[in-house]
């Protein structure tokens, strides 16, 4: 890993960890019966480090996962370790020639919401708390997905500077 993507890393990580503590209870839908919520730009450094690799992205969703277990615990926790899988993935589509907007909407897309909707059922949420989670978890999605497009878009001159992107929208 590079200097540069080890910062990164830090920095993402940090802002996982950050948004479902600073956030809680005013940028956060949740339905607690069904394991759900939403926290306003939580996919957002996982969805960043995807330009950053791999690796970057597995560190970012596992801050991600610890910031939601010390917020809200171990369903929401579980359905953010998701954030790893759908980061590392989609990273490794990037890396290989996706644009990003493409990966992140049909590779990270399902990857996510279903893995998200499905790992509350070991918890005894009902098949249609999962169904909530899927869709929710795809709305959710979707608007952090717009968010990181802008924010990748705006930052797209520096981080061409750091070498770390070449960004195919």
């Amino acid at each position: 890993m590079r200097t540069i993507e080890l910062a990164l890393s830090g920095i993402l990580s940090a802002f996982a960890l950050a948004i479902p503590l600073l956030f809680k209870g005013w940028l956060q839908f949740v339905i607690p019966t069904v394991g759900y919520s939403a926290t306003l730009a939580s996919h957002v450094p996982v969805m960043i480090s995807i330009i950053a690799g791999p690796q970057v992205a597995a560190l970012t969703g596992l801050a991600s996962t610890l910031g939601f277990l010390a917020t809200l615990g171990p369903v929401v926790a579980a359905r953010a370790a998701t954030h790893i899988l759908f980061g590392v993935v989609t990273a490794l589509a990037v890396k290989r020639g996706f644009s990003f907007n493409k990966a992140i909407f049909l590779i990270a897309l399902p990857l996510h919401s279903i893995p998200e909707g499905l790992v509350v059922i070991p918890f005894g949420v009902p098949l249609y708390g999962a169904f909530i989670n899927i869709v929710g978890g795809s709305i959710h999605h979707i608007i952090d997905a717009v968010i990181s497009i802008i924010i990748l878009r705006t930052a797209k001159p520096v981080l061409k500077s750091f070498r770390l992107l070449e960004l195919k929208t």
